[in-house]
């Protein structure tokens, strides 16, 4: 939870509500997802956050974690594993910037693209998976295929943005 710089100081005494509180959660639990935070520092950090009164002792809780948590979307099934995949959606510093270490096991390829070349690059198709014909929403940017619960994902992503 971040006010906007210039209202910082004044914002900081002022009362959160539970939603605050919730969506400094949510950004907890993308840390913790993340590796950034450790089991007893999330349970202890969500504790702060139950018991945070000002949008001050919210932002103490979370100064040291470099994304701003806009909203969970909602959980996406993977039809093949039957695991449910909880998106977040936050802002970060650019990418590049970032010392991004994917898991190979769980990610392929990071793409970084802009939204409107994501918008540009949509398109439902019919694809053959396993022997299986499947249609299902595409995007095409840069060269990349994206499709799967990515692309439903991003779907719904930008649908929210519009």
């Amino acid at each position: 939870m971040r006010p906007e710089p210039g209202a910082q100081a004044a914002a900081a005494g002022l009362r959160a509500s539970r939603a605050d509180r919730e969506r400094v959660i949510d950004l907890l639990k993308a840390a913790f997802a993340q590796g950034r935070l450790d089991r007893n520092e999330f349970d202890a950090r969500v504790g702060q956050a139950l018991a945070s009164r000002t949008y001050g002792e919210l932002a103490a809780i979370t100064a040291d974690i470099p994304a701003e948590l806009t909203g969970a979307l909602p959980p996406v099934s993977i039809f093949v594993t039957g695991y449910r995949v909880h998106p977040f959606v936050g802002t970060v510093p650019h990418p590049g910037e970032l010392d991004l270490q994917p898991n190979p096991t769980e990610v392929e390829t990071v793409l970084t693209f802009s939204l409107e070349l994501l918008r540009e690059g949509y398109e439902m198709r019919r694809l053959i998976r396993r022997g299986v014909p499947i249609h299902t929403p595409t995007y095409e940017v840069e060269g990349q295929l994206i499709w799967g619960a990515t692309a439903r994902i991003l779907g719904d992503l930008l649908q929210r943005l519009n």
